[in-house]
């Protein structure tokens, strides 16, 4: 049963991307001429601990080979270049909030589903954050409508009273790609780097575990009282990640990360 761990069924000639047990009873035949009933397949399925849950999608444009290298080759380039030029190295990403997103589970009788009330107006805003190895981190917890002019500011803002060369890992949003923000950074005469992440890759980024942490523990977990404002109680979520360097540090304890971890 090897062969379902980690694929999908399609490179054994199948042309659907789940194992069902109909799919796997196929696969049994033709590998060990011999035919089972569904039930057995189940059974079979789950005395060797295997369950079916419903699985995550990912972006088929995933490049696995730029995956690859980011760790072993990137990461490390990153770094010595940071070290070299005594730089410092921050991931950056933005987020949105909304004030009736359900994340969780809720207790109900068996049977049917629970359904969760919402008002009619939804609270939403987005956020910036941005972090370090070391613990450091940079919020902005009302970035509005992110496009190029408005990257530009958030850039500044990074930089400013900033005395050390920064190098920015960021993904590749379309606003982060626009002519404003290439003259941005050249404008900064080696002070402020760029560098993309690969596409659909944001398992790459610590800086995603900032919004895991907050839509796990944050407004979804514990909701907002009548007439109380979303913003200021992201914000305070926010900046109480961003008072815990420890905490931050732990984002970059990824299998792919650690080189960013150690480097000062």
């Amino acid at each position: 049963m090897r062969w379902i761990q980690g694929q999908n069924p399609m490179p054994y000639g199948f042309d659907f991307g789940l194992w069902t047990r109909r799919l796997v009873r196929e696969r049994v035949q033709r590998e060990f001429e011999v035919t089972l009933s569904l039930a057995s397949i189940g059974a079979l399925l789950a005395r060797l601990g295997w369950t079916a849950p419903k699985p995550l999608q990912r972006a088929d444009p995933r490049d696995p080979q730029a995956m690859e290298r980011w760790p072993r080759e990137t990461d490390p380039a990153l770094a010595r270049r940071a070290q070299n030029e005594q730089a410092e190295i921050y991931f950056w990403d933005a987020s949105g909030f909304r004030a009736d997103a359900v994340q969780g589970k809720t207790w109900g009788l068996n049977g049917p589903t629970p359904v969760v009330s919402v008002p009619g107006p939804r609270p939403a805003i987005s956020a910036a954050s941005a972090v370090n190895g070391q613990g450091a981190c940079w919020l902005d917890p009302s970035v509005g409508a992110l496009n190029g002019a408005r990257f530009v500011g958030l850039l500044k803002q990074l930089m400013d009273r900033r005395r050390r060369p920064l190098h920015r890992v960021i993904d590749g949003l379309p606003a982060h790609r626009k002519a404003v923000v290439r003259d941005s950074v050249a404008s900064t005469k080696g002070r402020l780097t760029l560098h993309f992440l690969p596409g659909y890759a944001p398992e790459l980024n610590p800086d995603e575990w900032v919004w895991s942490d907050t839509q796990r523990t944050g407004h979804a977990r514990r909701p907002l009282h009548k007439g109380e404002k979303l913003e200021p109680r992201v914000t305070a979520q926010l900046t109480a990640i961003g008072n815990h360097p420890k905490r931050v540090r732990s984002f970059f304890k990824h299998p792919v990360l650690p080189i960013l971890l150690t480097y000062e």
